[in-house]
C-alpha cells in the first residue's frame, strides 16, 4: 500500500470533488473531513469514502452548492435542511450555530435533515469541547439501504447509528466518545474487502443469519450486527433510540425508500459548561478523572487503560510524522478519477 503524507491526500481528495463540481470550499471541507478520519485511524471514514461521494454527485444525490436553509427555530433549537448538500458542510455550519445559541441560552439543540454523509461524526462535537462547551451529536442514514440487523433478527432494519460526545479538558489529547451502536461501522467492512482481510467473528451475518469471517458476504445479502455480541440487545436499544432522535424528530422516517438515497439525519445538542459550573474547574477535574482511570494496573494481557479519544489521537501524532496508508484498490479508484478528470499529472497521479 502506498504511504502519502496527510496534506498530499487532502490536496487530492479535494481536487478530485472539485472536478466533480464541488465548490473549493465545499471540495476542502470534504476532504479535510475525510482525511481527518484516516489520522484518528477511521480509514472506513478516510479517503476510501471520496469516490463514493463523487459517485454521488453524478448520481444527483449530492447537490454541489445547495443552500442552508433553517425551517424554524427558536433561541435554544434549530431545524435545518440541508437541501442535499454536503453532510460535512451542513452538519458544521449547524453545530456551529448551536454553540453560538448555547453562549447565550446555556443549553441549544438542533436537527439536521436532507444531508449527505457527514463522515467521522466526533468531528461535531468536538468543535464543542474547543468553545470550553460539552456537545452529543447523534446521526443515521435516513431511508436509505439499512445495514444493520435488529438483535435476533437475520434482516437489517438499522443504520449504523453512531453516538459522539465530546468534552473540554486539561488534558493533551481531546476526551470523547465516537461509537457506532453496531459492532463495526458498515465502512470497516468495504476495507476488509479492499485488503482482501478476513474479519472478526461477530462482526456480520450472512444472507443465511449465519456468522462469518468473509466480509465479501456482507454485500451479498448480510448484515452488521448490533453493538455487544452475547447483549446485542444493548447495542440494538440504542440504535433504536438514535433512529427516532434522527429519524422520526427530524422527520426523515424509517424503512427504506427506493431510491437508496443516502440521507444522513442528525440530532445534536450542546451545553454551556460555565452554566453549570467554572470551565477551569471542570477542565481539570476531567482530566484528574482521566488520569484516575489510567492509573490503575492493567489486566492480563492488556497494555494498560487509555481513555476515550486517546487511542485515535496517538494515531493522528503517528500518521502526522509516517504518512497515511492507503490500500491499493482505493489508490487506484483515485489515479483512475485524476486520469477521467484529467488532473493526473498535475496531482502527480499519472
Amino acid at each position: 500500500m502506498p504511504i502519502v503524507q496527510a496534506d498530499r491526500l487532502a490536496q487530492i481528495g479535494a481536487a478530485l470533488l472539485k472536478a466533480a463540481g464541488a465548490s473549493e470550499e465545499e471540495a476542502s471541507a470534504v476532504a479535510t473531513g475525510c482525511i481527518n478520519a484516516n489520522l484518528a485511524g477511521h480509514d472506513s471514514h478516510g479517503v476510501i469514502a471520496i469516490p463514493t461521494y463523487i459517485d454521488r454527485i453524478k448520481a444527483g444525490h449530492i447537490v454541489p452548492g445547495a443552500p442552508f436553509t433553517i425551517v424554524q427555530e427558536s433561541p435554544t433549537t434549530t431545524v435545518i435542511d440541508g437541501n442535499w448538500g454536503f453532510g460535512f458542510r451542513v452538519n458544521a455550519r449547524a453545530m456551529a450555530l448551536t454553540i453560538e445559541k448555547a453562549k447565550t441560552a446555556n443549553v441549544a439543540a438542533c436537527t439536521v435533515f436532507r444531508q449527505s454523509h457527514v463522515g467521522r461524526l466526533a468531528a461535531y462535537p468536538l468543535m464543542a469541547a474547543r468553545a470550553g462547551m460539552i456537545g452529543i451529536a447523534t446521526a443515521d442514514s435516513g431511508r436509505s439501504p439499512k445495514h444493520v440487523a435488529p438483535f435476533g433478527g437475520r434482516e437489517p432494519r438499522l443504520g449504523t447509528n453512531p453516538i459522539s460526545i465530546a468534552v473540554p479538558s486539561d488534558l493533551e489529547a481531546p476526551f470523547y466518545l465516537d461509537m457506532a451502536t453496531s459492532a463495526v461501522a458498515a465502512g470497516k467492512i468495504q476495507l476488509a474487502v479492499a485488503r482482501g482481510e478476513a474479519i472478526p467473528k461477530g462482526w456480520i451475518i450472512d444472507a443465511e443469519g449465519r456468522h462469518t469471517t468473509d466480509p465479501t458476504q456482507y454485500r451479498k445479502g448480510g448484515a452488521l450486527l448490533p453493538l455487544g455480541g452475547s447483549e446485542g440487545y444493548k447495542g440494538s436499544g440504542l440504535a433504536a433510540m438514535v433512529e427516532v432522535l434522527c429519524g422520526l424528530l427530524t422527520g426523515l422516517g424509517f424503512g427504506v425508500e427506493p431510491t437508496g438515497r443516502h440521507n444522513d439525519g442528525c440530532f445534536m445538542a450542546v451545553f454551556n459548561v460555565a452554566a453549570f459550573r467554572p470551565l477551569d474547574q471542570f477542565k481539570k477535574d476531567v482530566a484528574d478523572f482521566a488520569r484516575y482511570l489510567t492509573s490503575t494496573p492493567p489486566s492480563e494481557g492488556s497494555t494498560g487503560v487509555l481513555c476515550p479519544g486517546e487511542v485515535e489521537y496517538r494515531c493522528e501524532q503517528r500518521r502526522r510524522k509516517e504518512g497515511i496508508a492507503v490500500e491499493d484498490a482505493t489508490w487506484d479508484r483515485l489515479r483512475v478519477l485524476a486520469r477521467d478528470y484529467k488532473v493526473a499529472d498535475e496531482l502527480g497521479l499519472a
